[in-house]
């Protein structure tokens, strides 16, 4: 935990939270790869004053859709206290931000200097967008977006070379399918036009050479159907799950974890090839695995 007690910040106005920023700078994030990403409301003190210790490898505050507008500020202010007093870290630590003409700008501006890994902004149109983050945001931060639009999912292919610190893209299947008008509905294992929208999401991110995440599975004590989505997505090619939550989390890195035979497997061949190779003998056939 970051504080022992959260009751003095409970008692402080949204404007006296700042009179209490601490000067500790969390190391840089060196977890990789990433198979869960955890999103949290900073207005949940609990949760956010948990940041250091959290399972998930990546943890995503948000400043957008979950919080109120009249509360953003406070949500704001939050997230640059607990940075300020947060010094290791077991996560990547995203901010997602607003869009940038929603407040999005401003929220960098003041964030900036606090130590966390990301910044992520949501209702990405175009490559434009990407390209002005990149100017806003310091030079220790990766760039990360959600995709949620037909604009984006139409154009990621081409986001691949606007600044390496863009690595990830995170897809908002509901929203997206708003934009394409489709029901949300569709939302379902079996659904074709469901596979579709994650398979080209997948192979376009690849081709634009940045991690793709899958989409966040709503129904939170449904841990069933995550776990069938989670397999169904590392079927396709997947490595990470966006996630609610820690039972969430928990599936997630279990299912997108190194499998401990695939790990056997690797040791064993790379041994058999070492001990080819020093016998001067070219290629290798191995009795247990060809």
């Amino acid at each position: 935990m970051i504080f022992q007690s959260l009751n003095f910040i409970d008692q402080l106005s949204v404007e006296e939270r700042l009179s209490h920023l601490g000067n500790k700078r969390k190391k840089p994030a060196t977890r990789k790869p990433f198979r869960s990403n955890m999103m949290l409301n900073p207005l949940r003190l609990k949760h956010i004053n948990r940041i250091d210790t959290l399972e998930a490898d990546m943890v995503t505050l948000n400043l957008e859709d979950a919080i109120a507008p009249s509360r953003k500020k406070e949500a704001l202010y939050n997230i640059a206290l607990f940075l300020s007093h947060c010094q290791e870290a077991n996560s990547f630590v995203i901010v997602r931000t607003n869009p940038l003409e929603e407040g999005g700008r401003e929220e960098i501006a003041f964030l900036n200097d606090f130590a966390f890994d990301a910044v992520r902004i949501p209702k990405v149109t175009s490559s434009d967008e990407i390209k002005e983050l990149s100017q806003l945001l310091n030079s220790d931060k990766e760039i990360h977006i959600s995709l949620e639009t037909k604009e984006a999912f139409q154009n990621l292919a081409t986001f691949g070379d606007i600044d390496e610190r863009f690595t990830t893209a995170n897809i908002g299947i509901l929203d997206l399918l708003t934009s394409l008008g489709l029901p949300q509905s569709l939302v379902q294992h079996n659904n074709p036009t469901i596979h579709y929208i994650l398979s080209k999401f997948l192979v376009d991110a690849k081709i634009a050479n940045v991690n793709p995440i899958s989409f966040m599975f709503q129904e939170y004590h449904d841990t069933e159907n995550f776990r069938k989505w989670c397999e169904t997505e590392k079927q396709m090619g997947f490595t990470t799950k966006a996630c609610m939550g820690p039972l969430q989390v928990e599936i997630a890195n279990e299912v997108f974890g190194v499998e401990s035979e695939a790990i056997i497997r690797a040791k064993h061949i790379k041994n058999v090839f070492e001990a080819s190779a020093a016998k001067g003998e070219n290629g290798l056939m191995d009795e247990k695995y060809g």
